[in-house]
């Protein structure tokens, strides 16, 4: 039957049935090995140049605070310039995952550089935005022209796409693990199809050590030296008890994501209905930021605040939070989001459940840095719908110890975020409750489907 003519369910089959077929050839699995290792490369060294100058920007902000009243100007020239040189680019990781659902046009290489100056430009100017999002959208970018220049099928772009993003993950943050399942999970809410794992694992490790040999300085996040059996603060708890209140912890984390999402996505239509032109969005936007950043006054809220996480995840007595915190970061973030500057959401949404799991021990019978470090990873998980992949960064970055409490933590938020998520172009699979069961039995299923 003609490709053309099967259903879009038989023909992302179609597709996949195609794929692997073709690795079953000796030589093609070579040549997929050597395209793997380029993205992680190309991906690596896209992540250090990027974490680089982003600590330059950040160090210059810092020691030049009055640099921030220029936001509404940076903002005016981030769209000009999407407008001008990359509408097609504009859409971001949305872009890169609606290319690996339906492959059609390879991801424009101006995709990179556009994110990358935009990105530096929000961060430089004070602007509440993250990181790995850039990071993502430059190494996807950089992966798919491998297909300019070698016989790669249009459905075999799909492995390009979710290499490249899973490695530019990875690299960014210094979780390699996280990063080989990143760009399978993120594709679709309610399903892990690891149809690239091969591609992905070689790719994302040889990103993050290619970061780490150019110098890229990954941020450094430290439980103190405290053992989970320390973490419960109820006297006699046990197991099970502590993991009762994780899994609290974990529903009201999802709540959180649920409410940062939905007021994201009410400052977008709010500034598109007041103002008409987009260009002017963000400088509307950036007004309001600085306002709000000089009328708050500590100024802790300005661009990724990894020293706030730090110290909630530090030993230090005071680091239990205000619940204002997570509350006056995610109304920040929206804000700056919303209006049409770049940079992405992963490291404030970290600030939020890094700090919201401070304060929440102020209720509940867990240490702030326990919970700290659960909604480090759970907030971002019920945000971009990838439970998965944020429960084995979790154990690298606090260690495996904490392997049972992230996974019921990251998928309660997942469930209690409900389906919306920060990427808009992510397909349901089915609903979450069944993925809990498939994500489950995937691990048994594996000698099955790759051995």
């Amino acid at each position: 039957m003609p490709f053309s003519q099967v259903t879009e369910t038989g023909a992302a089959r179609y597709s996949e049935s195609v794929i692997q077929f073709k690795r079953f050839s000796m030589r093609r699995q070579i040549q997929w090995i050597g395209f793997s290792l380029i993205i992680g490369v190309l991906a690596g060294s896209a992540a250090a140049i990027f974490l680089n100058s982003l600590e330059w920007a950040s160090r210059f902000r810092d020691s030049h605070r009055q640099i921030i009243w220029a936001l509404p100007l940076a903002g005016l020239a981030i769209v000009w310039a999407f407008q001008r040189f990359g509408q097609s680019v504009n859409p971001g990781i949305n872009l890169i995952i609606d290319e690996i659902h339906d492959p059609k046009n390879v991801v424009p290489l101006k995709m990179a550089p556009l994110i990358l100056a935009g990105t530096l430009l929000t961060h430089l100017f004070g602007g509440s935005a993250g990181r790995e999002g850039t990071a993502v959208q430059m190494s996807a970018s950089l992966a798919d022209q491998l297909s300019r220049f070698f016989s790669i099928e249009t459905v075999e772009r799909k492995i390009l796409l979710v290499a490249g993003a899973g490695a530019g993950f990875g690299a960014a943050i210094g979780t390699p693990w996280a990063g080989v399942v990143f760009g399978m999970e993120v594709i679709h809410i309610g399903r892990l199809k690891p149809f690239a794992w091969i591609e992905c694992f070689i790719a994302s490790f040889t990103a993050y050590y290619t970061a780490v040999f150019l110098g890229a300085h990954h941020s450094v996040f430290s439980l103190g030296g405290f053992e989970v059996a320390e973490f419960s603060r109820a006297g006699g708890s046990t197991v099970f008890v502590t993991l009762f209140y994780v899994a609290l912890a974990g529903a009201l984390f999802g709540l959180t994501a649920a409410c940062f999402i939905r007021l994201t996505h009410l400052i977008e239509r709010l500034l598109g209905q007041a103002v008409k032109p987009a260009l002017l969005r963000p400088f509307v936007g950036g007004l309001l930021l600085v306002f709000l950043f000089w009328l708050e006054g500590s100024y802790r809220f300005i661009g990724l605040g990894i020293s706030e996480i730090q110290r909630v995840l530090s030993s230090d007595s005071q680091a239990v939070t205000s619940f204002s915190v997570p509350l006056l970061k995610s109304a920040f973030t929206a804000l700056t989001v919303g209006s049409g500057f770049k940079g992405g959401e992963f490291i404030p949404l970290v600030f939020i459940g890094t700090t919201l799991g401070g304060a929440l021990s102020l209720v509940l019978p867990l240490t702030p840095q326990f919970l700290g470090a659960l909604g480090f990873a759970a907030v971002f998980a019920g945000a971009a719908n990838v439970p998965i992949t944020c429960t084995i960064m979790a154990c690298e970055l606090f260690g495996f110890t904490l392997l049972p409490y992230a996974l019921v933590a990251c998928f309660f938020s997942y469930y209690f975020s409900g389906h919306p998520g920060i990427y808009r172009s992510q397909k349901y699979s089915q609903k979450k409750l069944g993925f809990l069961r498939v994500a489950f039995s995937w691990l048994g299923e594996l000698p099955k489907r790759f051995f």
